[in-house]
């Protein structure tokens, strides 16, 4: 069977865990950050999960992580 490509935006944006979980970067954290208060651009900082939902479909993308 030949070798699969990994999706190269998703190689950049997701990990996997130890588990299989999905691990993910928060969004809205990148500019304009001015409006934002302090509290909010600070909670954006930490990482999250992706939904289960969408963990099938990240997986395949990177076959290789």
């Amino acid at each position: 069977m030949p070798k699969l490509k990994s999706h190269s935006g998703a190689k950049k944006r997701f990990n996997l865990t130890k588990n299989g979980k999905v691990k993910r970067a928060k969004a809205f954290k990148s500019h304009i950050l001015t409006k934002k208060d302090t509290k909010r651009t600070r909670r954006l900082r930490a990482g999250g999960y992706a939904d289960v939902t969408n963990e099938s479909a990240i997986k395949k993308m990177i076959p290789y992580k």
